[in-house]
């Protein structure tokens, strides 16, 4: 009789078992897709200017879009590769033209957004048509910033006084949600 009982017992906690499993594996089942954070993708628009005297004379915009945390970092670059003699007969060449670089976090709702601008030319507009010139002149300009933006309001990155002149530079960014 008390193995009949053993036997039974042994059935019960095997019946209840099933139906604890059962019911764990038929409960609401979590989908990844939303656990994960969905991928947001954003326009960055930079506008460089250029000003003299407290007079706008000069205007550059630049867009790239990046998404936050899927790509390292974003690139632009434009401009020319310049010859320029070194040693007798040694020709070297300097990269003159823009260049920003980007990466963009989110952090809740903020949006911290990293930016490298370097902008090297002539510093004399003539000296561009000649191509080889032993030892050009140059201006450079370099911003490299860590800010807070705010999407659809443009956000300052940086300003810079040129020392030769009255002129300032002004890197701006306005950043757009696409999706």
């Amino acid at each position: 009789m008390a193995r009949k009982h053993l036997v039974w017992l042994m059935v019960g906690l095997m019946l209840s078992s099933s139906l604890v499993v059962w019911a764990q594996e038929s409960g609401p089942k979590k989908n990844t897709e939303d656990t994960e954070k969905a991928l947001s993708a954003f326009r960055l628009d930079f506008t460089l200017t250029e000003s003299e005297d407290g007079r706008k004379i000069n205007t550059r915009h630049y867009s790239m879009n990046i998404v936050p945390g899927y790509t390292p970092s974003n690139e632009i670059k434009i401009g020319s590769r310049v010859p320029v003699e070194g040693k007798q007969g040694d020709v070297q060449y300097i990269d003159l033209g823009t260049n920003i670089w980007s990466r963009m976090t989110e952090r809740g709702d903020a949006l911290q957004l990293e930016v490298h601008a370097d902008l090297t030319n002539f510093a004399n507009p003539e000296q561009e048509s000649r191509t080889a010139m032993p030892l050009p002149l140059l201006r450079g300009l370099r911003i490299y910033a860590s800010t807070v933006a705010m999407p659809g309001k443009p956000t300052v990155v940086g300003v810079v006084d040129d020392p030769d002149s009255k002129r300032q530079f002004q890197l701006e960014v306005t950043v757009t949600k696409l999706r």
